[in-house]
C-alpha cells in the first residue's frame, strides 16, 4: 500500500482525511499549498494524491502542471472541488485526474473509492514487479541462468 498525499489547505479537513484513511492503514503525507505539494512529491512520489483545486498560491491544476513538468505526477490524481463547474471538471480531466469529487465527499463513498483506486496502483506495481522478475539477462541467450 502506497503513500496518499492529501493536497488541502483547510486544516479541519485535512485532519479529518488523515483520520479516516491512518484509521484504515493507509500512510499519509499532507500539502497546503502548490509549493508544498510539488515539494512532497518530489521527496516521495504518492500512489495518489487527492488534490483541492482552490489552494492559496494557485489551483490544484498549477500543482499538477508544475508535477508534470518536474517529478511526474502520481499515477491515480483526484480533484477535489466545491464548485459543481463543468468546465472546471473538464479542465482537471484533461490535466490528467482520474476523478473530480464535489466537497463535501461523504467518508464512506471516499474511502470506497480511494481502496479502489490504492488496490489499482497496487495491481498495477505487482504485475510490473513480477515483469521485471522473468526477464532474462542478454548473457544467458534465452536460457535460464544456471549459477548456483
Amino acid at each position: 500500500m502506497g503513500l496518499i498525499l492529501v493536497v488541502e489547505d483547510n486544516a479541519l479537513v485535512v485532519d479529518a482525511m488523515r483520520a479516516l484513511l491512518e484509521a484504515t492503514g493507509h500512510e499519509v503525507s499532507t500539502a497546503s499549498s502548490v509549493e508544498e505539494t510539488v515539494e512532497r512529491c518530489r521527496e516521495r512520489m504518492p500512489s495518489l494524491m487527492l488534490l483541492d483545486i482552490t489552494l492559496p498560491d494557485g489551483s490544484g491544476l498549477d500543482a499538477l502542471a508544475r508535477l508534470a513538468a518536474d517529478v511526474g505526477c502520481p499515477p491515480i490524481t483526484v480533484a477535489l472541488t466545491g464548485h459543481d463547474d463543468p468546465a472546471l471538471t473538464r479542465a482537471c480531466r484533461e490535466a490528467g485526474c482520474r476523478a473530480v469529487l464535489l466537497k463535501p465527499v461523504p467518508a464512506r463513498e471516499l474511502m470506497r473509492l480511494v481502496r479502489e483506486w490504492v488496490d489499482e496502483v497496487d495491481a498495477v506495481a505487482s504485475a510490473s514487479a513480477i515483469g521485471a522478475g522473468e526477464r532474462r539477462s542478454p548473457e544467458s541467450d534465452g536460457e535460464a541462468d544456471r549459477t548456483r
